[in-house]
C-alpha cells in the first residue's frame, strides 16, 4: 500500500498512563478516581482493576524498544496527575522521575515525546473536593501543569492539555459509565466547562513559559440523521453534534458555546456556570488539534425496536438524553461491519470529518489524528503470531482515509494508532484488546501483531514515496 503524504508527516502510537502503567500505589502514587472506581463491584468488567495493567512502570525501556522496532516517529503518552501530585499536595519526586526517564529513553531512541497532561486519572483526593464539578479544580490543574513543565519542559516540545474531555465529563458525571461514576447532568456540564477553563489557563501559562507546540485532543464524530427527511431524526443529530462536537470546538475556536446547545440545556442553567472572561481564557490560540476518531454516529429521535444491538453511548439503555429528559436520542445500526466494541467500521467517515473540520472552522490549526484503532478478539496462532486481519484492514483503510482527506485539502500532519499495547480498557477492563502489540496478561510478554508489522510497513512505505 503506497501513500503520498506531506513531508514530515508524523507517525506514532498512543497510550494512557492509567491503562498501562500499573504500580498504582508504588513510589508515592495514591488513588486516582479510576483506582477508586474499580473497587466498587460491577463498575469494571470481570472485576478488573488498574494494577498491574501491563506493568509499563517497570517495563518502560522494553516498551520503548518496541516503539523503535516499529519505527515510530513519536509516542503519545499521558502523565498521571495522581502519580505526580497524588494528594493535592506537594509534587512527588519519584513520580516525576519516572516520566523524566521515559522522556530520556524516547529521545535516546529518536522518538518525539508527545505529552498529554490529562487522560482521565484525576487524583481521588481532588475528586473528594468536588472533582471537575468544582471550579477550583481548574486552578489545581494549572498548578499540576506547571509542576510537570518544570520537570520536563527542557525536553518535551509537544504538549496536549486534555484527552477527550467529552468522556471525562459526560461518561464520568452524567451516565456514570466512567469514573467517578456519577449521574448528575448539571455536574457533567460543570465538568465540561471547568475542563475547558483549565485548558485555557494551562495553555496561557505554558505559552508564557516558552512552549511552542500546544494543543488539545477531542473525540469527534459525524452525527448523521437516520432518516434525513425526518425532522425528528434531523434534530436529534443536531443535538448530538452540539453536545459531542460543537460544545468543545466552538468555545476553543470561536470563543462561544453554540446557541442551540445553550437552549438545549437551559433547564440545567449551564449559563450560570460561565463567569465573565471565561471564554476569553478558553479561546487561547493553539498550534494543533488532536482528533480521535473511531466511528460515525447514526442518530434518531425515535425509539429503537426491542432487541436492537448498539455500542457504547453516553445515554441510558432506553436512549433518553442524560441532559434533556424529554428528548429521545437513539443510534440505529446501519448495514456496516462492526468491531469487537460493536462500533461500525466506516473509514470514509474519517475523511469526511477531517475535511469538514477544516471547512467549518476557518483558521483551524493543523490536525493530527491522535487516536484511531479497533478492538478484536485476538487469537494467538500455532506459530505464536497474532494474525489480526480485521485490525490490519481497519488500519489500512483509515490511513488511506487520512491520505484522501489531505488530498481534499485537510491540513493533517500526523497519525497515531490506538493503541501501542493491549491494556486496561476502562469499564471494559482487560476484555477488549486495541493494541498493535499483544500483551499476555499472565506473563506480561509482548508480541507484535500483524497490525503492528503493517503499521511499520506503512511508515516505511510513506517515507519512500515522493510527495
Amino acid at each position: 500500500m503506497s501513500l503520498s503524504l506531506p513531508p514530515g508527516f508524523l507517525w506514532g502510537a498512543a497510550t494512557a498512563a492509567a491503562q498501562i502503567e500499573g504500580a498504582s500505589h508504588e513510589d508515592g502514587k495514591l488513588d486516582s478516581i479510576w483506582d477508586h472506581f474499580a473497587r466498587t463491584p460491577g463498575n469494571i468488567a470481570n472485576g478488573d482493576n488498574l494494577d498491574p495493567a501491563v506493568d509499563h512502570y517497570h517495563r518502560m525501556p522494553e516498551d520503548v524498544a518496541l516503539m523503535r522496532e516499529l519505527d515510530l516517529d513519536s509516542y503519545r503518552f499521558s502523565v498521571s496527575w495522581a502519580r505526580v501530585k497524588p494528594a493535592d499536595g506537594a509534587p512527588n519526586p519519584l513520580g516525576l522521575d519516572f516520566y523524566s526517564r521515559l522522556v530520556d529513553e524516547l529521545l535516546e531512541n529518536g522518538i518525539l515525546p508527545w505529552l498529554t497532561l490529562y487522560h482521565w486519572d484525576l487524583p481521588q483526593a481532588v475528586q473528594e473536593t468536588g472533582g471537575w464539578a468544582n471550579r477550583d479544580t481548574a486552578k489545581r490543574f494549572l498548578d499540576y501543569a506547571v509542576v510537570v513543565h518544570e520537570a520536563l519542559g527542557d525536553r518535551v516540545t509537544h504538549w496536549t492539555t486534555f484527552n477527550e474531555p467529552f468522556c471525562s465529563a459526560y461518561l464520568g458525571y452524567a451516565s456514570g459509565e466512567h469514573a467517578p461514576g456519577l449521574q448528575e447532568p448539571r455536574s457533567a456540564l460543570a465538568a465540561l466547562h471547568h475542563q475547558h477553563l483549565a485548558h485555557g489557563l494551562a495553555v496561557k501559562e505554558l505559552r508564557a513559559r516558552g512552549v511552542r507546540e500546544l494543543g488539545i485532543t477531542l473525540n469527534l464524530t459525524n452525527a448523521i440523521p437516520n432518516d434525513p427527511t425526518d425532522a425528528v431524526d434531523v434534530d436529534a443529530a443536531r443535538r448530538i453534534d452540539a453536545l459531542w462536537n460543537r460544545a468543545f470546538l466552538d468555545p476553543m475556536f470561536r470563543g462561544s458555546y453554540p446557541a442551540d446547545l445553550m437552549r438545549d440545556v437551559a433547564a440545567l442553567d449551564f449559563e450560570g456556570l460561565i463567569h465573565d472572561d471565561d471564554l476569553d481564557t478558553i479561546a487561547q490560540p493553539l498550534d494543533f488539534l488532536g482528533v480521535n476518531y473511531y466511528h460515525d454516529d447514526n442518530v434518531s429521535g425515535h425509539p429503537l425496536p426491542a432487541g436492537t444491538p448498539g455500542g457504547m453511548r453516553p445515554t441510558d439503555k432506553q436512549g433518553s438524553s442524560p441532559f434533556v429528559e424529554s428528548e429521545f436520542v437513539t443510534f440505529p445500526p446501519r448495514d456496516l461491519p462492526v468491531t469487537g466494541m460493536g462500533w461500525e467500521i466506516n473509514a470514509p467517515g474519517l475523511r469526511t470529518l477531517l475535511v469538514r473540520l477544516g471547512e467549518e472552522y476557518p483558521g483551524l490549526p493543523p490536525m493530527y489524528v491522535t487516536e484511531n484503532g479497533s478492538a478484536w478478539d485476538d487469537v494467538v496462532a500455532e506459530d505464536s503470531g497474532v494474525h489480526d486481519v480485521e485490525r490490519v484492514a481497519y488500519l489500512e483503510s483509515h490511513v488511506r482515509a487520512v491520505a484522501d482527506a489531505i488530498d481534499d485539502g485537510a491540513d493533517v500532519r500526523g497519525y497515531f494508532a490506538w493503541s501501542l499495547l493491549d491494556n486496561f480498557e476502562w469499564a471494559w477492563g482487560y476484555e477488549k484488546r486495541f493494541g498493535v502489540i499483544r500483551v499476555d496478561y499472565d506473563t506480561q510478554v509482548r508480541t507484535i501483531k500483524d497490525s503492528g508489522h503493517t503499521l511499520a510497513r506503512l511508515i516505511e512505505g510513506s517515507r519512500s514515496v515522493a510527495p
